[in-house]
């Protein structure tokens, strides 16, 4: 069994009664085709970010189950095709929090200054220029 995250959105329009309806048909959805839920959240009302299905907020919610992936399908099917679900994202989780890797630091190098050229006076350019043109 794999570890699954399924957050879903739900229609605004309909009562109370019928939003834990709706919950409660999808958690036994699952239980049905042989999974168990690990974690379930309650439904919050948020407001969306663009219009799905011409609703501009929707009662959001989440869960995370076992389920086998050969039932996902199944599961994916009976999800779009349920009236008060606009819109659904299922995810796969590991059950277990992946290392991180550490992160290569490079040793800190000195700024680099240029150095100080000394001044030049202009009759020292001019005994060289005498010196170049055979003067």
């Amino acid at each position: 069994m794999k570890l699954y995250q399924l957050t879903y959105l739900i229609s605004p329009d309909i009562s109370e009664e019928e939003l834990k309806e709706t919950c409660q048909k999808v958690e036994t959805l699952i239980q049905e085709n042989g999974g168990s839920l690990e974690r379930v959240e309650n439904p919050a009302k948020k407001r969306l970010g663009y219009l799905i299905k011409n609703k501009g907020s929707a009662f959001l919610s989440s869960l995370n189950f076992y389920l086998e992936s050969q039932k996902l399908e199944l599961v994916k099917q009976k999800l779009s095709s349920a009236e008060n679900i606009l819109r659904f994202m299922l995810v796969s989780k590991s059950s277990l929090k992946a290392p991180v890797k550490p992160r290569k630091i490079f040793p800190v190098t000195k700024k680099w200054i240029p150095k100080k050229e000394k001044k030049v006076d202009l009759k020292e350019i001019e005994k060289k220029l005498g010196e170049i043109l055979g003067e």
